[in-house]
């Protein structure tokens, strides 16, 4: 497929200097959507090509970039969705394969564990006390293990080691063992999902990010904190989000901005109340579930990963369990929200349009080239209003631009 690529390659190129609707007034207008746009483009590109799969035609390439030129960003955004979905179903059904008992085997194994029922494996098979979901039993593996046993599936897992980055500020890193091609999903961004109607509730607020690099915001305002997860754990448990950081080196209001100062008077930070619920069975050993660890790319470096949105449905009961993520204030409670300038207020309850299932608000990392046992960067895409840290090199300072204008 290398000749392929470098077609695909050359339509993300040509595309994102010329955006389909790059003459239109609205757009002109707002170049933060306009870069919304650009890397919807581009997602749609990458996963149509790996979903195309080894054996592609050229007219089948030719096809999708015909479609990336034409079809609109709503439409090419559904077909992202569909492909990311899709990687990740076969994702999970492999770890159903290795982590569920075999009940076929012997009436012993099926005396032991339950049987795989749909909302059984999501939720538990009834309600413990307290109201707490059951955690069904799995095989007893760890989660390197776990890891191991992925890339026999897949041919890539990913490691968690010291970054080759060369600067003191670098840290851990995130390395893909193995190899794989473009438009691949790599990693989930897991933690706890913030909408905008909750970021009072985050750890530090209003002050955020003083004290937590594992932040990351999608275009929609929704912000997912990581750092609870930090590295998952060795089994499948309840997951409530919380964790034993310490979140309280938050700077004192005399070095408040006057735009703190209006959230602290428009808002008070809340303490946690009716919206805690009990949390969810999640796979801790999940050996996607690391991409808070990708680092942005050293000087002479270039990313080769990106970011993609994925709205995980939540009607998919069986799959739940591999998704990292809880969302605030509980899955059954949509809040609407407006944008005044840079805050946000929320407007009641949205409810779900007609047709629509609930979703879970989520981030997962997309690749942009084939790799192969690498270390993993990621475009931070720092605003360029504010001082950025002395490590960071930015790879394209209009992308940054448009990003957070």
């Amino acid at each position: 497929m290398g000749s392929l690529f470098i077609r695909f390659q050359e339509a993300v190129k040509t595309l994102a200097k010329n955006p389909m609707f790059a003459n239109n007034r609205l757009f002109a207008r707002d170049p933060r959507h306009l870069q919304f746009e650009a890397d919807v483009n581009r997602l749609f590109l990458y996963t149509s090509y790996y979903r195309l799969g080894a054996n592609a035609e050229e007219k089948d390439a030719e096809e999708i970039i015909d479609m990336a030129s034409k079809a609109s960003v709503s439409e090419q955004q559904k077909q992202v969705q569909e492909n990311v979905h899709y990687q990740l179903t076969n994702m999970c059904q492999a770890m159903d394969s290795i982590l569920l008992p075999d009940t076929k085997n012997g009436a012993s194994e099926a005396n032991n564990y339950p049987r795989r029922s749909g909302l059984s494996f999501a939720v538990g098979t009834g309600v413990a006390s307290a109201n707490k979901p059951d955690v069904p039993s799995t095989r007893p593996l760890n989660r390197a293990e776990l890891s191991n046993k992925f890339r026999d599936h897949f041919q890539y897992t990913l490691d968690i080691r010291p970054s080759q980055i060369p600067h003191k500020d670098a840290g851990q890193g995130l390395f893909l063992s193995g190899e794989t091609n473009a438009g691949a999903v790599l990693a989930i961004y897991p933690g706890v999902v913030y909408s905008p109607a909750y970021y009072r509730y985050i750890p530090g607020y209003p002050k955020i990010d003083a004290c937590n690099n594992y932040l990351i915001t999608r275009y929609d305002g929704t912000i997912i904190d990581a750092k609870p997860w930090q590295l998952g754990g060795d089994s499948r448990e309840i997951w409530d989000g919380s964790d034993l950081v310490d979140y309280n080196a938050v700077p004192s209001k005399s070095q408040e901005s006057n735009s703190d100062r209006a959230w602290r008077m428009l808002s008070k930070p809340l303490k946690k109340g009716h919206t805690e619920n009990f949390g969810e069975v999640l796979e801790r050993r999940n050996p996607l579930a690391f991409g808070h660890f990708a680092n942005h790319p050293p000087k002479g470096s270039t990313p080769n990963v990106m970011i993609c949105p994925y709205d995980f449905p939540l009607t998919e009961k069986d799959m739940r369990v591999y998704i990292p993520n809880i969302t605030f204030g509980g899955e059954e409670e949509p809040v609407t929200v407006k944008r005044f300038g840079s805050f946000w207020f929320k407007s009641g309850r949205s409810g779900n349009q007609v047709g629509e299932s609930p979703v879970l608000k989520t981030l997962v990392l997309v690749s942009t080239r084939s790799i192969c046992d690498e270390e993993l960067f990621l475009n931070y895409r720092y605003s360029n209003s504010k001082k950025r840290p002395e490590w960071y090199i930015p790879v394209d300072e209009e992308e940054d631009k448009r990003r957070w204008s």
